[in-house]
């Protein structure tokens, strides 16, 4: 659940960058989400989705976070079938907290 598990190997150039974007948000969090979406889902996108996806990638790191668990209302422009997709592989952060020693 911590690393890349997708080839890209047999990706066209595009899902190889968006594949590598997902596993490199900045936030390690954010990482976990688009990084098993993508491992789990790019390779069968279709145009259309990868646009979205792309459109979804853009949006800041600290505000996605906010967004998938919940703790800000999503925005109405991202209310779509593919952004709750991708907020379900939303992992237990709280169980990854406590495996690692991470808690108070």
């Amino acid at each position: 659940m911590t690393g890349l598990t997708l080839s890209s190997a047999d990706l066209d150039p595009r899902r190889r960058r968006i594949l590598f974007r997902c596993w490199h948000r900045g936030i390690r969090e954010m990482d976990l989400v688009f990084g098993q979406f993508a491992d789990n889902e790019l390779p069968g996108l279709d145009e259309a989705e990868l646009d979205e996806l792309e459109s979804i990638m853009a949006e800041e790191d600290n505000d996605l976070v906010k967004w998938i668990l919940g703790t800000e209302p999503t925005p109405e422009r991202l209310q779509t079938p593919l952004f709750q997709r991708i907020g379900s592989y939303k992992p237990d952060f709280e169980e990854i907290a406590e495996r690692f020693g991470l808690t108070k």
